[in-house]
């Protein structure tokens, strides 16, 4: 069973992972088929969401602007090619003979390249693959988090509609209601104020149904955001009913939930990457050396030099350090370096309390979801229709059936209420414990 939900869990989080890392960009111009949202299920809002989710699209942008920056770590250093000239002029100096010819300007080419030294390459590149994998770990947390958001807009939208049906059910009984009190009054069987009150009821039953109308359109809307189809949302209708009260059951390890969640791995990439950096930093204090080559055309000059001459030189080059020795760099990375293992603590602290708190947000959901499916709405419909008939019957008065009415429909309400914060709860526990992998291989343990 605790297999199942992890795989489950695995499912939600992932589920359209796969149309955005095969890079699915959004098809903001061209609309969806219209009867994939006139019967939305949760299947085809979570392959709109994978391909249109802004948040998700601008997690992937973060992803690859991290791939970019390990390209450039890993290169070497370019060398440097250099030019100069001297002894410039047309002609030489008055009083000297050159047999006619013009001067000629000395030359001077070279290259140089700093060739570094105390791994510091290896280590920017771990630097930065670390990087790229706490970026990936917050990509999968951007997901997990939208995931629970779009669960959350779409029971919320079931809600909207289930709250309207019941509303323009309660309506137009009332208004039946009030075309059979009508023809009593005409014949002298009800009393006009029993009328008034039912007429009172059966307004406040059609503002009802206009206010649950609106809702609707509102839940539309959100939901149309989350998956990228605004222009489209007033065709919008979610198909799907209530999940089932059995899909929590069984609970995983927590110690697997926690060192598996996104947020978690990226903390802890960030750790690896922290101490990369800080060894990078040391590594500042290994010299690193510049080699020169130079080529020098030194041409016939009857001042200077009676003949030409070409020369080829090399020379190398190395810092000396006797007024600074990096200690700030150092101490920089070393504080960076605790200051990202205090921030893996604190986010694993903060994922156990929320994996226990969505739990026994989940629970009582349940629970509540449990009574109204099993008894509440019964009892209430079967109070309801017992009223309907004494009523029927002259053996209770108005009043008692519109209050029979009122609870009946309060807890419809209620029982859609609860449906909903079971479904969203549900969406949250199984996002708490979602397990990924951010990378293909295995993830580089933290050093202690």
């Amino acid at each position: 069973m605790v297999s199942g939900l992890r795989t489950f869990a695995l499912a939600f989080l992932l589920g359209g992972l796969s149309a955005v890392a095969a890079g699915a960009e959004p098809a903001h111009g061209v609309a969806p088929l219209n009867s994939d949202l006139e019967q939305l299920t949760l299947r085809q809002a979570e392959i709109f969401f994978a391909a249109r989710n802004r948040e998700v699209l601008l997690g992937q942008r973060l992803v690859e602007g991290a791939e970019a920056d390990r390209i450039a770590a890993g290169q070497r250093p370019n060398p440097n090619v250099y030019f100069n000239a001297s002894q410039l002029g047309n002609t030489y100096p008055p009083g000297y003979d050159a047999n006619g010819f013009t001067r000629r300007a000395d030359m001077t080419v070279g290259v140089n390249q700093l060739f570094e030294r105390g791994n510091k390459r290896e280590l920017r590149v771990g630097a930065a693959d670390s990087n790229v994998l706490a970026s990936r770990g917050d990509y999968a947390d951007i997901q997990r988090q939208q995931k629970v958001v779009l669960f959350g807009a779409y029971y919320d939208l079931v809600a909207a509609q289930e709250r309207l049906r019941i509303a323009s059910e309660t309506a137009e009984s009332f208004r039946k209601t009030m075309d059979a009190v009508e023809r009593r009054l005409k014949a002298g069987d009800i009393s006009a104020s029993d009328v008034a009150r039912i007429r009172v009821d059966a307004l406040r039953a059609q503002n009802d149904a206009r206010t649950a109308q609106a809702d609707r359109e509102k839940a539309r809307t959100a939901l149309a955001y989350v998956i990228g189809v605004e222009r489209d949302a007033a065709r919008i209708n979610a198909s799907d009913n209530w999940p089932d009260l059995d899909a929590a059951a069984g609970t995983p390890e927590i110690d697997k939930a926690l060192a598996g969640r996104a947020d978690v791995q990226a903390a802890q990439a960030r750790v690896a990457g922290a101490e990369k950096s800080r060894d990078l930093a040391r590594s500042l204090r290994t010299r690193d050396v510049t080699a020169q080559l130079q080529f020098d055309r030194t041409p016939w000059n009857p001042v200077t030099n009676s003949t030409s001459a070409n020369t080829v030189g090399f020379g190398v080059s190395v810092p000396l350090f006797l007024n600074y020795y990096y200690e700030g760099e150092i101490r920089r990375a070393e504080v960076e370096l605790q200051g990202a293992r205090d921030k893996y603590e604190r986010v694993r602290a903060l994922a156990l309390g929320e994996i226990a708190k969505s739990r026994a947000d989940l629970d009582a959901a349940r629970e509540r979801a449990q009574r109204f499916r099993g008894s509440l709405l019964q009892a209430a419909q079967k109070a309801a229709d017992a009223a309907e008939f004494a009523y029927s019957r002259g053996a209770i008065g108005v009043m008692d059936l519109l209050d029979a009415r009122r609870q009946l429909y309060a807890t419809r309400l209620e029982a859609s209420s609860t449906q909903a914060d079971y479904a969203k709860s549900l969406a949250a526990w199984q996002a708490a414990i979602a397990v990924v992998e951010i990378e293909p291989k295995t993830t580089e343990k933290m050093t202690q």
